[in-house]
């Protein structure tokens, strides 16, 4: 587990620069992190745990538990890093970087504590983990579509250019160049 939590710890951290690195690639857009928006966040945290799934699923994916541990790991973050954020600065009015980089920590963490209990509880019903089967697959697709497709609430707006998906980092992109 602990392994688990340093690994995607690392990459998820890497990801927050990886399209600015990669000179805007589009498909590293469906990846890494495009602007600053809460969303964009969740999902470096949600590239990385998807991406070690190739790895646990090998070690796992016998365990009747498997994917409802996955799909309720991944809806831990899903639902953490935005309760963090929203609980803290609706307290302090502003985000605090050290706060909202140890959330994302703390998240990684939490998200592979509830993995690593699940796979330990007594086999759960078939249905359940069919559940966590196709909950997995709709997180993943709502994963690779929602930075291309922005829904336009909170989670997705950019707090710096007040705008959605790939569009904000291009108003932020012009803005720095100017």
């Amino acid at each position: 587990m602990l392994i688990a939590i340093i690994i995607i710890s690392v990459v998820g951290t890497l990801l927050h620069f990886t399209y600015e690195f990669s000179h805007h690639n589009k498909i590293m857009a469906l990846f890494a992190a495009v602007n600053e928006s809460t969303w964009e966040h969740i999902k470096i945290a949600l590239t990385p745990t998807l991406l070690y799934s190739l790895y646990d699923g090998f070690c796992y994916g016998t365990n009747p538990n498997y994917f409802f541990a996955k799909v309720l790991s991944l809806l831990t973050i899903i639902l953490v890093i935005p309760l963090i954020f929203y609980s803290y600065t609706s307290l302090t009015k502003k985000p605090i970087l050290v706060i909202d980089i140890l959330s994302f920590y703390i998240t990684i963490a939490l998200s592979q504590i509830v993995f690593y209990a699940i796979l330990k509880m007594p086999a759960l019903p078939f249905t359940i983990n069919y559940i966590g089967a196709v909950g997995t697959f709709i997180i993943f697709g709502i994963y690779m579509t929602a930075t291309l497709f922005p829904v336009k609430n909170f989670l997705f707006k950019d707090p710096l250019t007040k705008e959605y998906g790939l569009e904000a980092h291009e108003i932020y992109d012009k803005q720095k160049h100017k």
